[in-house]
Order: structure tokens, then C-alpha cells, then sequence
């Protein structure tokens, strides 16, 4: 008997749900937000109107400390290096908001577009100062958290492989085990080649450690709404990783092509500047599809979700609401999708590093 279309009716289905809640996710966090905005409002200038812009991007970027309802939330550490030396506190000391300063050993510090910068008395920055910022930022905290989730996730199935030897698959190994597959047989293997097992810890690690970031960055109460894979900072770390990868790896026939093209020698000189841009293009394009597609998608549910409290009507709200489900289902599938393109991409450019030459 068929059963591919209850399993898909189920998949449908689960989607569904998840895209509800996380749109009740999104909606909660906007009212709260909002509440908060009229409060302050209220209390500074009773003109002053719900900004979306402001709201989206406190939302994406990064922050001292994870909000988690109302005003509650949690400090995280700050660490700054100065010309004088290494200061250290909570990011609490500021306030709400960063309302207040602190007085630290060296210099008087404050929250300037949640950056810590040194400023005087009267509040000006103070550019004689030199500050560089090594803080546990909430993007840092999220980072580590999917870090842990990681190891927990793969030693536990690596356990159940030596306990369960020669067994079928059971619980997380039965799920996990055709992904690992799938990574080796349809993206490693094909573009590699028969080195592809070197390259695997790498590949497995890039594809889990954003899919799992991706879908973290789904949920904003988890953990307080970071958007890890939406910065650009971790995105060139990571194109990074894959443009020394590739380039190490890279055989004689790699590097003949790039210096000793087959073309009559006295295009060398266009040639050379054009292979050394395409060495750095290719992970720049994967650092920047992967912060774009992940931002873009944030910032379209959180639009849609300001609609209700810019135009202020219950009327809209089930139209915006509806398109919100739509968005983080789609969502969904762009977490895995931007993983494994990330994957394949990396894969291919190790592919075409390790070539051999074929005559």
C-alpha cells in the first residue's frame, strides 16, 4: 500500500504548524516591542509613532544582552581591550536602554547605537580613546549555544553507533544518518571525487552548524531572537575558512591554471589579475548569498508583521498574519536550502582545487 501521500499530507501539515508558531512567535515579540515604544513614548514625546525601521533592525542586529519579555533581560559579559588595559563587567551597568553611563578603571563608557564607546562628562565620544570590543555579544552566546547543541547532537548519535553495531537505525540516528548521506553521496563524492572523505568533517560541520543557526534564527525567543547567520561578520569568517580550504588543497594542475593559463603568453598579464579576482570572488559570493537570502527573509516577516501596528487596525491583521505563516514556511525550507548550497558550492570549489589533470 502507498502511503507517500498520508506522509506528505503530514509534512504539509507539520510545516503548517510550525510556521503558526512562529508567526505567534513574531507577532508576541512585535506587540511587546510596540507596548514598550508607546510606554516610551508616552513618557518622552506623545507625538512620537511606532518606528519599523528602527524595530526591524533592533531585531537583526547584534546586542549586549538577549531580550526575553518586556524589559526583562539578560546582561552578558562585556570585554574591552584599551590602550590602558582589559576592562570587564555586565552589560547591565548601563541600564535600560542604555540610558546611563558607566565609570570603568580606565574611561567613562557608553551604549551609542548598542556599541560600547568611551565618552567624557558632557557624553561625547572620546576619540583620543582607544577601545577595541571583545564582548560575549548575544550573536556570540547564540554561536556557542548551536556549538554545544552540536557536540551533544553527534556525540549522543556517535554513542548509539558503537552500542547499536551492525543494528538498523533508531531515534536521532534514523534521522540524522540519511543527512549524512545525502551530504556524502550528493555533494561530497560527485564534486570532490575519491578525496571527498577528507573533506567531509568540514562539509558536515558547514551544513549542520548553519542549518541549525538558520532555524534558531526562526525563533525569536530562541534565544532571544539572535540572527547569527544574518551577520555578515560570521558569513566571511566562514568564506574565509572555504577560500584557505580550497587554496591549500589546491594541486599543481590548480595553480597552473591560474598562473600558466593555455592562452598565448602575452595575455598573461590580463589573465593573472583576472584568475586572482575569480580566487577571491567565489567565497565572497558565498558570504554574501548566505547573509543576504537569511536578513532578506527576516526582514520581510517582520514587515509584514509591522503592518498591524503601523496601520493600527484589527482588519489587517489577519491578512499580515496570513502572509507571515506563508513567509516562515517558506522560511523553513530556506534554512536547509542555504545550507546546503553553502555545502555544495564549498564542495565544488575543493572539487576544482583537487582535480587531477586529465589528459
Amino acid at each position: 500500500m502507498d502511503f507517500s501521500h498520508i506522509l506528505n499530507s503530514k509534512k504539509i501539515a507539520l510545516s503548517l504548524v510550525l510556521g503558526v508558531f512562529l508567526s505567534f512567535c513574531t507577532c508576541k515579540t512585535f506587540a511587546i516591542q510596540e507596548e514598550h515604544t508607546a510606554e516610551h513614548a508616552t513618557e518622552t514625546s506623545h507625538e512620537e509613532k511606532f518606528n519599523p525601521s528602527k524595530t526591524i533592525l533592533e531585531h537583526i542586529a547584534d546586542s549586549h544582552s538577549f531580550h526575553i519579555w518586556g524589559h526583562l533581560s539578560v546582561p552578558l559579559p562585556v570585554i574591552l581591550y584599551t590602550d590602558k588595559g582589559v576592562e570587564f563587567f555586565m552589560s547591565d551597568v548601563f541600564g535600560h536602554e542604555g540610558e546611563e553611563k558607566h565609570q570603568g578603571k580606565y574611561y567613562t563608557y557608553a551604549l551609542v547605537h548598542d556599541k560600547i564607546k568611551a565618552v567624557d562628562e558632557a557624553g561625547a565620544i572620546n576619540e583620543s580613546a582607544k577601545v577595541y570590543d571583545f564582548s560575549f555579544t548575544k550573536n556570540v552566546a547564540s554561536m556557542w549555544l548551536s556549538i554545544i547543541l552540536l557536540f551533544i547532537i553527534f556525540f549522543s548519535v556517535a554513542s548509539t553507533y558503537k552500542k547499536r553495531v551492525g543494528k538498523a537505525p533508531k531515534g536521532l540516528q534514523s534521522f540524522l544518518e540519511p543527512i549524512i548521506v545525502f551530504v556524502r553521496d550528493d555533494i561530497a563524492r560527485p564534486n570532490i571525487g575519491y578525496k571527498y572523505q577528507r573533506f567531509m568533517p568540514l562539509l558536515l560541520t558547514m551544513f549542520f552548524f548553519i542549518w541549525i543557526n538558520n532555524l534558531i534564527g526562526l525563533i525569536p525567543f530562541f534565544p532571544g531572537g539572535s540572527n547569527l547567520t544574518g551577520n555578515i561578520s560570521l558569513t566571511l569568517v566562514m568564506s574565509a575558512i572555504t577560500l584557505i580550504v580550497v587554496n591549500v588543497n589546491g594541486n599543481k594542475y590548480y595553480w597552473k591554471h591560474i598562473f600558466l593559463p593555455d592562452v598565448p603568453f602575452w595575455l598573461y598579464p590580463i589573465m593573472w589579475p583576472v584568475e586572482l579576482i575569480g580566487i577571491i570572488s567565489k567565497p565572497f559570493a558565498l558570504m554574501i548569498r548566505l547573509f543576504a537570502n537569511i536578513t532578506a527573509g527576516h526582514i520581510i516577516v517582520l514587515s509584514l508583521i509591522s503592518l498591524i501596528f503601523v496601520f493600527k487596525s484589527v482588519a489587517i491583521a489577519p491578512v499580515s498574519v496570513a502572509f507571515v505563516v506563508f513567509m516562515d514556511v517558506l522560511e523553513l525550507l530556506v534554512a536547509l536550502l542555504q545550507a546546503f548550497i553553502f555545502t555544495l558550492l564549498t564542495a565544488l570549489f575543493i572539487g576544482t582545487a583537487v582535480e587531477e589533470h586529465h589528459h
